[in-house]
């Protein structure tokens, strides 16, 4: 679907890199990881992994299927994260009797203690974006309304 330029805005303007919303996103969201990386290091998780136990502190016991839809990863992604996951001792894989395809995720009590561990994270991220709280409750709702148009084109 392409829109027409508005006139206000040269075809050299909208093609500018600080123009673009895209990079805004993109270089945001590696300055986001960069902040992330030493804190998450503490934990012993990279940030793929932490966004895992963000998921299964709010609701534990989820299939890799709800997993893989919450975060938008497809499970050739989340497998071998689960796995890694796994392997430190944070959550258990666990195959459904009733059907085999189906793997539950839990976290075990290793994964659980990990939580409070992980509670100065949000506001490290508060104090370096300088930004208060209902600014990042509010910036948070545009980009998921953001993203969520996007999805839906």
């Amino acid at each position: 679907m392409r829109k027409s330029i508005p006139p206000s805005l040269s075809v050299d303007e909208m093609l500018r890199l600080d123009n673009q919303l895209c990079f805004a996103v993109y270089s945001a969201s590696l300055a986001m990881t960069k902040l992330y990386k030493p804190l998450l290091d503490k934990l012993h998780l990279t940030y793929p992994q932490y966004l895992v136990m963000l998921v299964l502190w709010e609701r534990d016991g989820l299939m890799v299927s709800e997993l893989g839809e919450r975060l938008s990863l497809d499970s050739g992604t989340l497998t071998p994260l689960l796995k890694r996951l796994e392997t430190q001792g944070y959550v258990a894989r666990v195959r459904d009797v009733a059907d085999e395809r189906r793997v539950h995720v839990t976290l075990t009590a290793t994964g659980r203690k990990l939580k409070a561990k992980a509670a100065d994270v949000p506001a490290c991220l508060l104090a370096a974006s300088q930004c208060s709280i209902d600014e990042v409750v509010v910036l948070t709702q545009q980009l998921q309304h953001l993203r969520d148009r996007i999805k839906a084109a």
